[in-house]
């Protein structure tokens, strides 16, 4: 019995592995021993296996830094593409058609206020962006004189020097994001992007699941759904905000006889987009305008800034964006500086929806994982 199990099938790979461990002895009694490329020994895989662990990861790093800018702007193209979702969906409410058409009507629309920002407002916005540098270069100086002269070791052009570095702050990475053409091309990108990923969510999301094991499918489609929704509430919240902030400004400076209330309107609008740090620039640019104009002209800029912040910050934003995701503003002050650094203008505008998408993925891995648990039991 014992020299039949020997010989069964199961027996003879053991017994060649253990063949193939023996030292072969050479004539002169030198002992040959397993060297690293014998793939077989228990350790020299273990090794492999923890080196490849590093150098997968490395290589990862290397990459994402590399392929960075991309990166951002597929992510610009979700995020975009889930504002259209969001008003084609929205739309959907008041008109029973079909959501090609809706998903038409938005897309036409963004485009015809593009349209119309840029030809009926181009001029008078060109004309004012002209001289918008020279006034804001001016008060820059007039503050670093008033500094100097009150005994402070600052001159005007240290306070002038900081200034342009903080404006010419963009980041590493994305330094063509600063030209005019790189600012156009990736936007061109990003809005094609999010079209074609708009008018066919489905198809990509069930791409992506393709990938993905079969038991982690169901995992994802319920984390992707909530993440899509956190984005369109988020989005929405940031648009409404955007409009308040930009047309409350034009109307409240133009009544105020500040100077160049058109600019500072369109610009307030369109920095709403980042939250804290838009904020801070464009209060920054609207009072160094209005006290360019006076003191009663800067005291009553500085008055419709906080008028039109605390509407923004105590009305739309508890209203719209805390009931679909509750970010303290610490945390995304806090990520804005990371991902502007580190990737630029891009990084900054992408802060605030990168992170509501990773506390969705958080909180659902931690749900499966508390679910998963019970299941087990103690």
């Amino acid at each position: 019995m014992n020299d039949i199990a020997k010989d069964t099938p199961a027996a003879k790979p053991a017994k060649a592995r253990r063949s193939r461990r023996k030292p072969v002895v050479q004539e002169d009694g030198f002992r040959e021993e397993v060297g690293p490329t014998e793939l077989y020994d228990p350790i020299i895989r273990t090794e492999i296996k923890r080196a490849a662990v590093w150098i997968g990861m490395t290589a990862f790093v290397v990459g994402f830094v590399w392929l960075a800018q991309p990166l951002l702007l597929i992510m610009g193209g979700l995020v975009l593409a889930a504002m259209f979702d969001g008003g084609a969906r929205l739309l959907g409410r008041v008109l029973p058609i079909p959501r090609s058409i809706r998903l038409t009507i938005v897309v036409l629309a963004v485009f015809g206020f593009m349209y119309w920002t840029f030809i009926f407002t181009g001029s008078e916005l060109a004309a004012q962006a002209a001289s918008l540098q020279a006034i804001v270069e001016a008060q820059i100086e007039s503050i670093g004189n008033r500094i100097a002269a009150a005994g402070f070791n600052i001159s005007a052009e240290d306070v002038k020097g900081f200034g342009t570095q903080i404006l010419n702050s963009v980041g590493r990475v994305t330094e063509a994001v600063s030209s005019v053409v790189g600012t156009v091309t990736n936007m061109a990108m990003m809005l094609v992007l999010a079209i074609f990923i708009a008018a066919e969510p489905r198809m990509y999301e069930r791409g992506v699941a393709w990938m993905l094991p079969l038991a982690e499918r169901e995992h994802f489609y319920v984390t992707a759904a909530k993440m899509g929704n956190v984005l369109r509430r988020l989005m929405a919240g940031r648009l409404l905000g955007m409009a308040v902030e930009g047309f409350g400004t034009w109307i409240l400076l133009s009544l105020g006889g500040v100077p160049m209330a058109a600019l500072l309107g369109v610009l307030t609008g369109l920095l709403a987009f980042l939250p804290n740090i838009g904020a801070i620039v464009s209060g920054a640019l609207i009072i160094l305008v209005g006290f360019s104009a006076g003191v009663d002209v800067g005291l009553y800029a500085i008055f419709v800034y906080f008028v039109v912040q605390m509407v923004d910050g105590y009305l739309i934003v508890p209203m719209v964006a805390k009931r679909a995701v509750d970010l303290a503003p610490a945390l995304v002050l806090g990520a804005q500086i990371l991902l502007g650094a580190l990737f630029g203008i891009l990084g900054l505008a992408l802060a605030d929806p990168i992170i509501a998408m990773i506390k969705v993925a958080l909180e659902r891995q931690s749900e499966r994982n508390e679910a998963r648990a019970i299941r087990e039991g103690p």
